[in-house]
């Protein structure tokens, strides 16, 4: 199974009897599968549908999926609104108590604002829920389209992972093969401080300071780091073949391999291993830049 990306973009349109509908969905990161639907008045009821198969689909991100529906060639119905006709009516009689006048004409009634509606015909039951079923298969479709550009851009993200996994593994292997970090090498330097210290002064214990230095050269050892990074990267390499939502695993063991690097700076007491130290920093600190984008 390939990585997926949580950035991409898909657009779906359709038409079913008098109904034309149009989907826009857009994908960002997001730490959790966030859809918010943007639908026009009165198709709320098809929304449960929706995010059941967005929920099949994707298993992180935030979308943004808009739609837009227009109705065409529906036919035009005209109607009097009676309840204004009367009310305009009984105004009439009252008038012509008070004063002398013609009685209303008919067009003069109707041409009174409010007492003739124009507007479509009311929806036929069947076509709406044939349209709605329409409407909801194109959500799935872009839906579809959209986990297959995410896919897309997952390959290319997989292959800059790689790199970047490459890297930090050289970085490991630099580290292993490091003079300075040999626990014979660290002993020796600290023998040599210890010697210089004995030659200015006589009121050392010379071997209390062996002792200490013996135990200074253990705990600044980095075999375990080393150990760990080199699992990490197994690990991580396991993932990114088996694909799929890894993302939220891959974040933990970009964590765990920062953790390590760290501590392998910390111990580091030479120059070179120092310098390789920082390189795994930064190589750790761009890989897991590209993990944030994977689903």
């Amino acid at each position: 199974m390939a990585l997926s990306s949580m950035t991409g973009f898909a657009r779906g349109h359709g038409v079913c009897g008098s109904y034309s509908w149009t989907w826009e969905i857009k994908s960002v990161n997001g730490k959790g599968l966030d859809l918010r639907l943007r639908l026009p008045p009165g198709w709320d009821a098809i929304e449960p549908a929706l995010r059941a198969n967005a929920s099949e689909t994707l298993a992180r991100g935030s979308i943004q999926a808009g739609l837009t529906v227009e109705r065409t060639g529906a036919t035009v119905a005209v109607r009097v609104n009676a309840a204004v006709l009367d009310a305009v009516l009984i105004a009439a009689r009252d008038v012509a108590r008070r004063i002398e006048t013609s009685p209303p004409t008919l067009d003069g009634l109707l041409g009174l604002k409010g007492v003739i509606e124009v507007g479509e015909a009311e929806e036929n039951a069947e076509e709406r829920r044939q349209a709605e079923m329409a409407v909801a298969a194109g959500f799935a479709e872009a839906v579809a389209a959209l986990a297959a550009m995410r896919r897309h851009e997952g390959n290319a993200l997989a292959r800059v992972l790689g790199l970047r996994l490459d890297e930090i593994a050289a970085l490991v292997e630099r580290a292993e093969l490091a003079p300075g970090r040999r626990p014979e090498a660290i002993r020796a330097r600290l023998a040599e401080q210890v010697a210089t210290l004995l030659a200015q002064s006589d009121r050392f214990d010379p071997d209390r300071l062996h002792q200490e230095a013996i135990l200074i050269a253990t705990k600044a050892d980095v075999r375990e780091e080393l150990d760990r990074l080199v699992a990490h990267v197994a690990q991580v390499q396991q993932l990114i073949a088996q694909g799929g939502p890894i993302g939220r695993r891959l974040d933990f063991l970009a964590q765990e391999l920062n953790r390590e690097a760290n501590t392998l700076c910390a111990k580091a007491n030479d120059v070179e291993l120092t310098n390789i130290g920082l390189a795994l920093k930064a190589a750790v600190e761009q890989f897991r830049e590209q993990v944030q984008n994977v689903e």
